[in-house]
């Protein structure tokens, strides 16, 4: 039906654009939401931002106080559950995103320290649930020499005759007890802070590392990192996404019950897929907020700077260039809400499916940044301005996460695995 006007109005626009009506309930949890990311959020990471990797995370530092303000907030796996499925996607869609607006790395801190409690509350496993309750958490899954290997989940995506990698963290499982040893990579979200970690290594059942078609064998476990035998680098200094404290994790004998096991063998890798998911929908949503918060910046400076006498606005150049970056954010938030709801609805999703669209969001959200650093001119390139830490927060989430590249073949290679089972060539 077409709804017919009887006067010219501009249109309906809210926190998320273009966006359908949102019940009452929806539109108070997305501005408590934009509230936390103005008021705590952006100004924390701002500071955190220019401080070193270890001035951030020391005693005192505001880091602490954002987990201590979302707790007051709520925001916890266990307000989604209360919804709907379908309802319950979409507030996950505009929650990341506020959160990603106000700023990625503490929106991404936020979500690896929910990592181990959401697996455990997914697995039903009460102990695992008491263990990780308000505990800062991490996924350790990225190694110094298997960093894009760990997804290699098919044994044809191998090269034959060569050795599965089973990279630098591994487990020895036997009896009643599992037993770690090795370093993560110093990419690990939280990895400088986390008090547990859900981790994906490779796994020795008491027949080696390697299955018979050659595919590594794994195991996923939560493992407490206050345990004897655990120890740690120093955090990462990086160009980008300053706020999120990344680091090593070393194990020494570290020995843990193997009732602390989520998937062992066959399971593996279902699993993994299922947690790369989950963890991708989460990249889809932060960095559409990234994208927002840049357009916005790039809009606001429009309206505020002359040049040529006139406002930059009033310029039909620059007017496509706001249109251009606003139908990109437009487009991003699109594909970020159709991952997350295949995601969470769909009952047999896939990692490569998700990974497709973290590259889209990623791709199209540094096009916006890039576009709106060019706007402000020279002014972008200096910490005067905000754009120039978006420009660095988004390169990074180019590699986070997945590599671009590497996950676009993957998902070709998914493409060509649906085919052969009948997909499309009808």
């Amino acid at each position: 039906m077409i709804h017919l006007h009887e006067t010219l109005e501009l249109p309906v626009a809210g926190l998320s654009g273009f966006d359908a009506p949102a019940s009452e309930e929806e539109s108070a949890i997305q501005a408590s939401a934009h509230r936390f990311a103005k008021d705590v959020l952006r100004p924390i990471g701002r500071e955190l931002d220019r401080l070193s990797a270890e001035d951030a995370i020391a005693p005192g530092s505001p880091y602490w106080a954002v987990f201590a303000e979302a707790k007051k907030l709520g925001l916890d796996p266990s307000l989604l559950a209360q919804f709907p499925p379908a309802v319950g996607a979409r507030l996950e869609s505009m929650i990341g995103e506020e959160l990603g607006w106000g700023d990625a790395g503490l929106a991404t801190s936020l979500a690896a320290a929910q990592f181990p409690l959401t697996m455990a509350v997914a697995a039903e496993h009460r102990e695992l649930i008491e263990l990780c309750a308000d505990r800062i958490g991490c996924w350790l899954i990225t190694q110094p020499d298997r960093g894009s290997d760990v997804g290699v989940m098919y044994a044809d995506e191998w090269p034959a005759g060569v050795p599965g990698n089973k990279g630098n963290v591994t487990a020895k499982v036997a009896g009643d007890e599992i037993v770690l040893n090795g370093q993560c990579s110093a990419w690990v979200s939280n990895g400088a802070v986390a008090q547990v970690a859900l981790c994906y290594v490779a796994a020795d059942y008491g027949d080696g590392f390697l299955g018979k078609d050659g595919v590594v064998n794994g195991l996923v476990c939560v493992a407490p990192l206050d345990v004897k035998g655990v120890s740690r680098g120093k955090p990462l200094e990086k160009i980008g996404q300053r706020s999120l404290p990344q680091g090593e994790i070393y194990f020494d004998n570290v020995r843990i019950p193997r009732r602390f096991a989520i998937a062992e063998r066959d399971r593996y890798y279902g699993n993994l897929s299922a947690t790369w998911s989950y963890a991708g929908t989460h990249m889809c949503q932060t960095f559409t907020g990234v994208a927002r918060a840049a357009f916005e910046h790039a809009l606001a400076y429009a309206h505020e700077r002359t040049q040529g006498g006139a406002l930059l606005a009033r310029h039909q150049l620059v007017r496509w260039r706001l249109g251009d970056m606003g139908r990109r954010v437009e487009l991003i938030r699109a594909a970020a809400r159709r991952a997350v709801e295949y995601a969470r609805l769909t009952p047999r999703g896939h990692a490569f499916v998700t990974a497709q669209a973290k590259v889209t969001v990623t791709e199209e959200a540094m096009k916006v940044v890039h576009e709106a650093l060019q706007m402000f001119g020279g002014n972008g390139t200096t910490r005067e301005y905000p754009v120039e830490k978006l420009f660095r927060d988004t390169r990074a989430a180019l590699i986070e996460d997945g590599e671009n590249y590497v996950l676009t073949m993957r998902f070709g290679a998914l493409l060509s695995r649906l085919y052969e089972s009948g997909w499309a060539n009808g």
